[in-house]
């Protein structure tokens, strides 16, 4: 499948006991459709590497459910490699798509282990993989070499251009890889050329100027976006609490509720 347009990284939405509101998720996707090309549950706006097993598992299970016929393409937020093949088998069970991949955890990782990364997980899981390049969850960056290593491995369907930096974007589109790159900073839409669509928390709230805006991207939708950024504090740390704030004033979720950050052992 080739990917294009507005694919929303999905907030999951929870209940008052914490466990992951099936009707709150359906209202969600029920609310996006026809404006949104696919669906992204359990990445960093779905807080996915706060997510038990449990709320991972039916926060997947109910999108797909749910999805309206939409593409689902499941967040994995885990350390190691191991486990992101554990968890994709289960979401490969479970019905997606394609499975959304960061790198191993850790500013001691190295660009050929990156590598290696991607293409055991490949090897062991039978959907198409969309790389998740981004720094804050992982620790590490992807330099652009390997990046264009990884997308000559079979099975590389996407890539969620993180790196909030649009030369790098800019770059990457430049390579003409034939892999679809989809920006995924919404203050960084008119300074990239060259990508197949935008996968950003704004579009769970404003989907119709997110598809406005790469439909015809001009300096006063970029002002609009950027202004609805900022009232909607998406700008923040936890920008995934003020989102389902707003979520929750326009009745589409009932609760507020973000899932409490992991204890240590």
């Amino acid at each position: 499948m080739s990917y294009r347009g507005t694919i929303v990284p999905l907030v999951t939405p929870l209940d008052a006991h914490g466990e992951v509101s099936e009707s709150d998720v359906d209202s969600l996707i029920g609310s996006l459709e026809g404006k949104v090309d696919g669906l992204m549950p359990a990445l960093s706006t779905g807080e996915g590497w706060k997510l038990s097993d449990r709320q991972w598992v039916d926060v997947v299970t109910y999108t797909v459910k749910h999805s309206r016929g939409l593409p689902v393409l499941a967040g994995i937020q885990l350390p190691t490699t191991a486990q992101v093949v554990a968890r994709a088998k289960v979401a490969v069970d479970a019905g997606v798509d394609a499975v959304v991949v960061t790198t191993p955890y850790g500013a001691d990782v190295t660009q050929d282990q990156i590598v290696e990364h991607f293409r055991t997980i490949r090897e062991a899981v039978g959907v198409g993989i969309f790389l998740y390049n981004e720094e804050a969850v992982s620790g590490n960056k992807i330099e652009l070499d390997t990046l264009l290593r990884i997308c000559a491995l079979p099975g590389i369907v996407g890539i969620k251009e993180s790196s909030g930096s649009a030369d790098y974007t800019n770059a990457m589109t430049r390579a003409n890889t034939g892999i679809p790159v989809f920006e995924g900073w919404e203050n960084l839409l008119l300074q990239v050329t060259g990508i197949a669509g935008f996968i950003g928390p704004l579009l769970n709230l404003e989907p119709g100027l997110c598809n406005e805006m790469l439909t015809d991207p001009r300096p006063e939708l970029q002002d609009r976006i950027n202004a609805a950024c900022e009232a909607y504090g998406l700008f923040g740390d936890e920008w995934y609490r003020p989102l389902k704030e707003e979520l929750m004033r326009r009745g589409v979720i009932s609760t507020a509720q973000v899932v409490p950050e992991k204890v240590a052992a």
